[in-house]
Formats: structure tokens, sequence, C-alpha cells
């Protein structure tokens, strides 16, 4: 197992650079997950093995975390300083493992979509994360993200979407006007005050939501290209409910009617 002490170690300082920005993440088409969690729900999912894994000493102390390294006997493993290792982290208190791993690579061309979300301007990584969760725990295929989305494998998400990365086709940077256009299936703009009530719709068959941004909404350019708009009726006295929340609404009264 080789040992990183230093922060001159080229390999600490590329490590660095995913951490922490977006465009190098996007530019190696690499992230890091942290926590044995994630680890484990990536390995779960079926896709390749990490590219490396990082570990503090703590870890040859932890059984969880030694039972997991057997299920990668052949993925290259070094151990970081303590120190090294939570600059890497953002968490208070850093787990003890963390894996470097390629995003899963999926055409577009590929997608075959029966059940997605198409997410405009989501800027919130806590959001974003539990929408990518909910999304997962609901059956949905794909998601859509358009370019000025918060950045789908950036850590925080990656935390808040609790491994669901991993069972979803994500595309990000994409056109919606056009996915929305081109969709084969039932788009449904989700607008508060809408006319139509969710609960009302026919959620069955091919289907898509549309989600708008945290406090603008959905941008007139595509409500114009999608002609279902619906709302979450709110008897209770708030004007209107978290997007995580409101996603998850919509998506489950889908897999109610799906059943």
């Amino acid at each position: 197992m080789k040992y990183i002490s230093s922060h001159s170690n080229p390999f600490f300082k590329e490590l660095l650079k995913l951490a922490s920005s977006a465009r190098q993440r996007r530019k190696t088409q690499q992230t890091l997950l942290e926590g044995a969690h994630l680890l484990q729900a990536y390995h779960a999912s079926g896709n390749q093995q990490p590219q490396h894994l990082f570990v503090t000493e703590a870890a040859v102390q932890n059984r969880e975390v030694a039972e997991l390294l057997k299920k990668f006997p052949d993925v290259p493993l070094s151990q970081l300083d303590d120190g090294l290792f939570a600059e890497l982290s953002e968490l208070k208190t850093p787990s003890c493992i963390l894996a470097l791993i390629e995003f899963p690579r999926i055409p577009i061309a590929s997608v075959q979509s029966s059940f997605c979300l198409l997410l405009e301007d989501i800027q919130d990584p806590g959001n974003l994360g539990s929408i990518l969760r909910s999304a997962a725990a609901a059956g949905c295929d794909t998601l859509f993200l358009s370019k000025n989305c918060a950045d789908a494998w950036s850590p925080k998400v990656l935390r808040a979407g609790m491994g669901g990365h991993f069972v979803l086709s994500i595309h990000e940077s994409m056109d919606l006007l056009a996915m929305a256009t081109a969709f084969q299936g039932k788009v449904f703009a989700t607008v508060v005050g809408a006319k139509s009530n969710l609960y009302d719709c026919d959620l069955r068959g091919n289907i898509a939501f549309a989600v708008g941004n945290e406090g603008a909404g959905l941008s007139e350019n595509l409500l114009a290209v999608i002609n279902q708009h619906i709302t979450i009726p709110m008897p209770g006295r708030s004007e209107s409910l978290n997007v995580a929340a409101a996603t998850a609404v919509c998506l489950f009264e889908a897999v109610r009617q799906r059943r």
C-alpha cells in the first residue's frame, strides 16, 4: 500500500482539484466518493471498479471498511495522511475511505425513457441530491439536467443522493426544450397555481415531469412547449413546497398510479 503524506505529491494535487472543482470533474469525467455507504451502493449497482481507493490509518481498524476493500482486490490502494484526507473531505468528521471513480457513460442515443425528469436550473446541491434520491426510489430511469443545474457529481450532491446516482441515467447540460419536444409520451410542467391538479392527471404510460429553479420556477420558453401544466393542491397556509419535496410528491403519485 502506497503512503501519501505530502501536499506536494502530484497525485494528491489532482485529487484536491477534483474535490473542489466542477470544471475539473467534467474535464476528467471523474469524481470522488466518500464513505463506505456510497462505495457499497456503487459496487451493488454493478458499475465498473473504482480507479483508486484511499484510506486513513483508522480504516485498518474498521471492520466494515476492511470487508469492503476485499471486494476490490485489483484496485490500487493508497493510505493518505489524516490531514490530507481531511482536505479532500467536506464532512466535519471525515470518513476513512474515498474512491476515485469515472462517471458512468450512457450515450443519449441509447436512452429509451419511460419515466423521467427534466430539471431546469436546480441550484442547491442538497435539493438536487434529494431529487436524485427520490427519483431512484420511485423507479425513474432518466434525468436530464439543464446547463445551469448544480454539478450532479459534486461531493455534496453525491452525499444527498445516497447512491441514487448509480441506478439512474443522468445527462447534464441538456437542451430541455429539445428533450421535451422529442419525448415519446406525456410531459407535465410543475407550476404553482396551474389549473390542472396533479391527482386528476393520468400518470400511466411514458411520462416526464419538468421541474424548475427554486426561485424562478420553469422558464417561459420551456413552459411554452409543454401543454400540460400541473400543480400540487395545498390546503394549508404555505404558498409552495421545497422543489425536492414537490418533485417527490409528483414522483410517488405516479408510482401509485402505475402499480
